[in-house]
């Protein structure tokens, strides 16, 4: 694609020094040399594992002084939020992201809205992981170092123009990486099943994706070289990232964020080690229940049911559909070596237990627990976060 893209003649990549390492950005400059016109290419790598305002400041004036027409961001979650950041900032850089990143019920109805982007470049992501479906999403974090701050900013404008599945560039992630991020991809696609903005068209993206992690991420972690569970895997996550770009996200995603920054556990590890009580807490009836347009009534019981039928798992009551689920879950978790509780990353009791109140009320602020189908009690968060201990 890139060889072929129309009108491009200067691109900025946005990657990380790993990629350099591997040999990937040398792909994507042959397809850009290879061109009838050469594309002049300039490389930014100094992109952190959560990206800060500084280098997203940084980048957006490097871009700015090499004026693109298109950024190419190659690499994992980082790489892409970064870029993301960057093109925003380039093309509007009166703003400020502390207004962007206010919270909000619908995005489709936020008050603060982005401005139009892609008026000075596009924005092209090329995945090197299968797991944040970032390539698709509305979404990026920015990180402010000095507070701890993470500054989500939301809006249908930060979805790249183009994205770029390729299954070579995710050949060499190591076990750990793919058994992680593969997991992640299973917590994106049931939650956004589950969620009170769920709809027809997102059901079909998170169910076949559900379906792809079972198939495919046990082959995929236990050879790596195997291109059709590499591919199938980077599909699964592409898919699960445009159904929880438009559904949205839950408790298991906010509970996750709180728990992966204090503690420095991988985003995808500690959605696993979340997702089996997470489906347990939502698919009971709720003590406090809020209801949507297309949400009127209590279903996530039954949401959890249909996607254990559609993977063949026992499901002639909802209660059985829900623990067959779990049992599912875990038995995936237990296959790729991924621990069931965080005792064994290596987390002392004390200091965690007394951790508790403060990252269950963060939890509760979070964006993703609005559109959870059973609204938590801060005090029924806390219960999580014990139970995974």
């Amino acid at each position: 694609y890139l060889e072929n893209m129309p009108d491009i003649s200067r691109a900025f990549i946005v990657t990380d020094p790993a990629m350099i390492k591997l040999g990937y950005v040398k792909k994507v400059l042959y397809y850009l040399r290879k061109r009838e016109q050469p594309v002049h290419s300039e490389i930014f790598s100094d992109i952190e594992v959560d990206p800060s305002i500084e280098t997203i400041q940084r980048g957006a004036a490097e871009i700015a002084r090499f004026q693109p027409d298109v950024i190419i961001a190659l690499g994992g979650g980082s790489a892409i939020d970064a870029a993301k950041g960057m093109w925003l900032f380039y093309e509007h850089p009166e703003l400020d992201f502390r207004e962007l990143s206010m919270k909000f019920m619908d995005i489709r109805k936020k008050i603060i809205k982005f401005p139009r982007l892609g008026q000075k470049a596009r924005l092209v992501a090329i995945p090197t992981t299968s797991g944040t479906g970032s390539e698709v999403t509305s979404f990026s974090v920015i990180t402010d170092p000095a507070t701890q701050t993470k500054y989500p900013l939301a809006d249908y404008e930060l979805t790249p123009d183009v994205a770029i599945l390729d299954p070579q560039f995710v050949m060499t992630v190591p076990p750990s990486i793919t058994a992680d991020t593969g997991m992640d991809v299973l917590t994106h696609a049931i939650e956004a099943y589950v969620s009170t903005f769920a709809s027809d068209y997102t059901d079909a993206l998170a169910l076949h994706a559900i379906r792809l992690v079972f198939q495919w991420l046990p082959t995929a972690w236990q050879d790596g070289q195997n291109r059709t569970a590499r591919e199938k895997m980077h599909n699964a996550s592409c898919m699960a990232g445009m159904a929880f770009s438009n559904a949205f996200l839950g408790i298991n995603h906010s509970l996750a964020h709180k728990l992966g920054g204090e503690y420095h556990i991988s985003h995808g590890r500690a959605n696993a080690i979340l997702l089996p009580h997470v489906i347990a807490y939502n698919s009971q009836k709720p003590t406090k229940f809020v209801s949507f347009p297309k949400y009127e009534t209590f279903i996530a019981d039954r949401r959890y049911a249909e996607i254990a039928s559609y993977l063949g798992l026992p499901s002639e009551t909802a209660e059985q559909g829900c623990q067959s689920l779990i049992r599912a879950v875990r038995a995936l978790m237990e296959q790729i070596h991924i621990p069931s509780q965080i005792r064994e990353l290596g987390i002392a009791e004390r200091p965690y237990l007394d951790a508790i109140p403060r990252l269950a009320e963060k939890a509760f602020e979070d964006q993703c627990t609005g559109t959870n189908p059973r609204y938590p009690l801060i005090r029924e968060l806390e219960g999580i976060y014990r139970a995974i201990y």
